[in-house]
């Protein structure tokens, strides 16, 4: 068993209730689950599974029902809507299927974005922003507009929007689900080197067995429960 600080992530009984109209909906249900501090998993199964849901319970987006959720070294069934959203923002970098990006803003100002709450100077802001457009090889990519950037350059300027806060923790909902394979694979090529070079803690769920094959772990939901762990 890792050591307690090796532990980014400690869900124990997590489990996760809805109201649809009259009925009660439980699309997680008494999970146990642990990842470790630079692990890239992925989570797969079918729709309804639950793989979002927990997804946006590590993220801070929601909140359990029941069982205890620690993020980060933070129990997050303690902390008020308030202070989670401000627990996240310091926290967790969040990468969607179809980018996000505002489409009227450079990529340089998309992902600065994030940076405009925090005390920073313009300098500072900007050589942030460069620093980490660059990281994802888009430096000479900074003063386009999304509708002048390719699927897959469009996602990397979403990867270094939720990378520039400096973030512990990234989840990923499909990240590669609107991309051609070659563009797929490039970012999944810079997923693992956040994780394997930058020891980043990747969450990424996916429909897609050979994305998930670049995960160190793969885990299987199916009707809010754990089936079965990998490595990759």
């Amino acid at each position: 068993m890792n050591d307690h600080d090796d532990i980014l992530i400690r869900c124990h009984e997590l489990t996760k209730h809805y109201r649809r109209g009259d009925r009660t909906v439980t699309p997680l249900q008494a999970l146990d689950l642990l990842v470790s501090r630079g692990e890239y998993l992925a989570l797969m199964g079918p729709s309804g599974s639950g793989k979002t849901t927990l997804l946006n319970l590590v993220a801070g987006i929601d909140s359990p029902s029941e069982g205890k959720l620690e993020v980060c070294g933070q129990d997050l069934t303690q902390l008020s809507r308030g202070r989670l959203a401000r627990w996240r923002a310091h926290h967790v970098g969040y990468i969607f299927q179809l980018y996000h990006l505002v489409p009227v803003l450079t990529a340089f100002e998309n992902v600065e974005l994030p940076l405009l709450l925090d005390d920073l100077s313009r300098r500072e802001r900007r050589e942030r922003v460069e620093s980490t457009l660059a990281l994802v090889g888009l430096d000479d990519r900074m003063h386009h507009f999304p509708r002048e950037l390719s699927g897959g350059q469009e996602q990397r300027v979403a990867i270094a929007r939720a990378l520039v806060g400096s973030p512990e923790l990234l989840v990923a909902d499909e990240p590669t689900g609107d991309l051609d394979r070659e563009a797929a694979d490039a970012v999944l090529g810079l997923l693992r080197s956040l994780s394997r070079e930058y020891g980043k803690t990747i969450v990424m769920v996916t429909h897609d067995p050979r994305a998930a094959q670049a995960a160190d772990r793969i885990l299987h939901l199916e009707k809010g429960r754990l089936l079965e762990q990998e490595g990759a």
